[in-house]
């Protein structure tokens, strides 16, 4: 059974159409690029895959379940997490906290149950920290676990967001242009990540990516999108010396769609 499949995936915006009639099919432990030009329509099916959108037409199936409905927190509670183009880090907690905050999601200890330092509350506490170091660790940040966002470059920012929707413990992780912003020693530890990733914690991955370098060496299997519309699919090398993409990354008419 395929883990996330996408039947007639359609997107409107005020008659705009965004995403048309797309489908994808994604097997448990793959690492698929999704490509395209600026606008083809990426982040919005990611959206629609993690609840921030839903479909004006088509399906969204996980583990064989229709969940177009679902809001975003019940999807991370299925085992579905993001990142996003841009940082959504919180400012005045630590590092390490900005992952716990993720892992209290997954956790049956509330607020006020915390606060109120019940036993099995203080351990579940500890648990939660205990998680939130590892994956902070996983993604090189370990060191860093006491300091707040701001005292971070972007590059290991972009880490801190990976770490935090891993604390989630996804079956499926959706990564929007990672490695924005990096250098290119920290696209090479970025490349490395994503393996370890896929291979340590079996997580499915789909990346979007402009870095054709990272895509290539990271992906098994890549869908290309322009205009909102799949024009291509396959393996990296086919869909590398596959013509329609080859014209759209020329820029014969780029998409208009985010």
């Amino acid at each position: 059974m395929s883990l996330l499949e996408l039947r007639g995936l359609s997107k409107s915006f005020g008659g705009v159409l965004a995403v048309d009639n797309l489908d994808m099919t994604v097997s448990p432990g793959e690492v698929r690029g999704l490509i395209g030009p600026n606008g083809s329509g990426k982040t919005t099916t990611l959206n629609l895959v993690s609840g921030q959108y839903t479909p004006t037409r088509g399906e969204v199936l996980f583990n064989g379940a229709r969940i177009n409905r679902h809001r975003p927190s019940d999807r991370t509670r299925l085992g579905i997490a993001r990142t996003f183009q841009n940082t959504r880090l919180f400012p005045r907690l630590t590092v390490q906290d900005n992952v716990a905050v993720a892992r209290h999601g997954r956790s049956g200890a509330g607020l006020l149950s915390t606060l109120s330092a019940m036993p099995w509350a203080r351990r579940e506490e500890r648990e939660i920290q205990a998680v939130a170091r590892r994956m902070l660790d996983l993604v090189g940040l370990g060191a860093r676990a006491r300091d707040l966002p701001s005292d971070l470059p972007y590059g290991p920012q972009r880490l801190l967001e990976i770490a935090r929707a891993l604390a989630t413990e996804p079956k499926l992780l959706l990564l929007d242009e990672p490695a924005a912003g990096m250098n290119p020693s920290e696209k090479q530890e970025l490349i490395g990540l994503i393996g370890r990733i896929n291979s340590e914690l079996g997580a499915t991955i789909i990346l979007i990516e402009h870095d054709m370098k990272v895509v290539m060496t990271v992906c098994h299997h890549i869908t290309v999108l322009n205009y909102g519309a799949k024009i291509a699919e396959g393996a990296a090398d086919q869909v590398r010396r596959d013509p329609a993409v080859i014209q759209a990354y020329l820029g014969k008419g780029t998409g208009q769609h985010a």
